[in-house]
């Protein structure tokens, strides 16, 4: 039944994907804060609950990969971080993840840290890792209409989906789609100089 759930939100998120590149006008727009703005909007409009620019980190507990529950927030707390919100099944997040491990490499430990959520089936994340390996923290979760991914702010599922939090967990930025290099060195510095590095 649970594999039934994973294929169900794939389907679902694979469909909002299309949907939301669909509705930009121009290929480069989802590279823009305006673009990003439109996909993270709802179908109904703003919805008052979602996470935005400004918030504070929501105190989320996810599993890692050996079961155990993490409570993100103070994991993360004292260094800012980019949350990776992920699935072994998404074209554009496997593309994307070489970009975010050479980040996560070249961040040394006062830099911002990266940590991966997985949409998926711990089984399926540990067959992917055997395949291509990454080494920043990895945690899963279920997908859902309360999974991790919308508690951070992305009600259309559209994956992947990063947020950026200074040390003190406030959501600097959020972005719908992959990240590319450029991206990160820009996000690694804001996160810089909001934490007054």
């Amino acid at each position: 039944m649970k594999s039934w759930h994973v294929l169900a939100a794939a389907l679902a998120a694979g469909a909002l994907g299309i949907t939301a590149s669909l509705s930009l006008d121009h290929p480069g727009m989802s590279r823009t804060r305006a673009g990003q703005a439109l996909l993270l909007r709802t179908r109904a409009g703003q919805d008052a609950r979602s996470l935005k620019a400004g918030d504070m980190l929501p105190d989320l507990e996810v599993p890692d990969l050996a079961g155990l529950s993490i409570r993100l927030r103070p994991k993360l707390a004292g260094r800012p971080a980019l949350i990776n919100v992920w699935a072994s099944w998404c074209g554009p997040c496997i593309e994307e993840m070489p970009a975010l491990e050479a980040f996560s490499r070249q961040q040394g430990p006062n830099g911002v840290q990266v940590a991966g959520i997985a949409l998926d089936e711990p089984a399926a994340v540990r067959d992917f890792l055997r395949r291509i390996p990454v080494r920043y923290p990895l945690y899963v979760d279920t997908p859902g209409p309360a999974d991790a991914g919308v508690r951070l702010g992305n009600p259309r599922g559209v994956l992947p989906y990063s947020v950026l939090v200074d040390a003190r967990g406030r959501v600097l930025r959020q972005w719908v789609g992959p990240l590319r290099s450029t991206d990160l060195d820009r996000w690694a510095a804001e996160a810089r100089t909001q934490d007054g590095g």
